[in-house]
C-alpha cells in the first residue's frame, strides 16, 4: 500500500483499493460526468467514498438566454446535476456558489482557502480536477486548476493530485469530433499527454460505459444538442476513455 506521500504514478491496472477517498473538483455540472465518471464509479465499486464540488451553476451555459435565463436554468441544471451523480452512486456533493463565467475574477488566494478547507474536511487520497490547461481553454475550468493546485500545496500535497488529460491518440481518433463539436476553438489551448506519461487511465465498456452514457445524459440542457449531433454511438464512445496526468 503506497503511503499518501508517494506520488509515484499508477497505472491503469491498479486496484481503486489504492487510491483512497476521492475529491472530484470542478467548475460546472457535467464536467465531472465527462471527465471522471468511471473512475469515480470505479472508486464507489472498491468501496470508497466520492466528494464532487462543483464551482458554478452554469446559469449561463445556454445558446438561448432568452428561453433559459440564469435565474431559470441553474434550478434546471441543479437538478440534472443531483441525477446525474444518483446514476455514478455518488451521494456526496458541495457547491462553492460562485457565478458562472466568473471564476477568473476572484482572487486565487479565496478560490484555494475554500478548496483547502474542503481538502482538510474530506481528507481524500487522491483529489482529480482539470489541468492547467483547463482541457477546454475555459477561464472558469483553468481558474480551478490553479485554485486546487494551490490549495494541494497549502496542504502539504499529501493526496495525489491528477489533472484530466487526453493524449496524442484521442486527438487523433476524435479530430473531425471535436471539430465539429467545437470542442476547442484554439488548439493550442488542448492538453495533449503521452500516454507513457499518464499516471490512469479508465477505459468504460460494457454497463460502466452505459452508466457513463446515462450520467451524461442527465445532464440534458447540455448533452442532448450533442447527441443529436453527433448520433448516440458516436457520442457514447467518445469519452468512454477517461486519462489522467499526475501533477508534479
Amino acid at each position: 500500500m503506497r503511503t499518501h506521500e508517494d506520488h509515484r504514478p499508477v497505472t491503469a491496472a491498479t486496484p481503486m483499493t489504492d487510491l483512497g477517498t476521492v475529491l472530484s473538483v470542478w467548475a460546472h455540472p457535467d464536467d465531472e460526468a465527462y471527465l471522471a465518471a468511471g473512475l469515480m464509479m470505479n472508486a464507489r465499486a472498491a468501496g470508497h467514498r466520492v466528494a464532487v464540488v462543483t464551482a458554478t451553476r452554469g446559469e449561463h451555459g445556454t445558446p438561448d438566454p432568452d428561453t433559459w435565463p440564469p435565474e431559470r436554468l441553474a434550478p434546471l441544471r441543479e437538478r440534472e446535476l443531483a441525477t446525474s451523480l444518483a446514476v455514478l452512486d455518488i451521494t456526496e456533493h458541495h457547491w462553492l456558489d460562485h457565478r458562472d463565467g466568473t471564476l477568473a475574477t476572484i482572487s486565487d488566494h479565496h478560490g484555494a482557502t475554500q478548496i483547502a478547507d474542503l481538502i482538510d474536511a474530506v481528507r481524500p487520497g487522491l483529489i482529480v480536477t482539470f489541468g492547467p490547461d483547463g482541457m477546454t481553454g475555459h477561464p472558469d475550468h483553468r481558474a480551478i486548476s490553479r485554485w486546487v493546485t494551490r490549495a494541494w500545496h497549502q496542504t502539504g500535497r499529501h493526496p495525489r493530485l491528477w489533472y484530466a488529460t487526453v493524449t496524442p491518440e484521442f486527438h487523433s481518433t476524435w479530430h473531425t469530433v471535436n471539430t465539429t463539436a467545437g470542442l476547442w476553438p484554439n488548439p493550442a489551448d488542448a492538453p495533449c499527454t503521452p500516454t507513457p506519461d499518464l499516471a490512469h487511465t479508465v477505459h468504460c465498456a460494457g454497463p460502466t460505459l452505459t452508466r457513463k452514457y446515462e450520467a451524461l445524459r442527465a445532464h440534458h440542457s447540455q448533452t442532448a444538442p450533442l447527441i443529436t449531433l453527433l448520433g448516440e454511438p458516436t457520442y457514447r464512445s467518445w469519452w468512454s476513455t477517461e486519462y489522467f496526468v499526475a501533477a508534479v
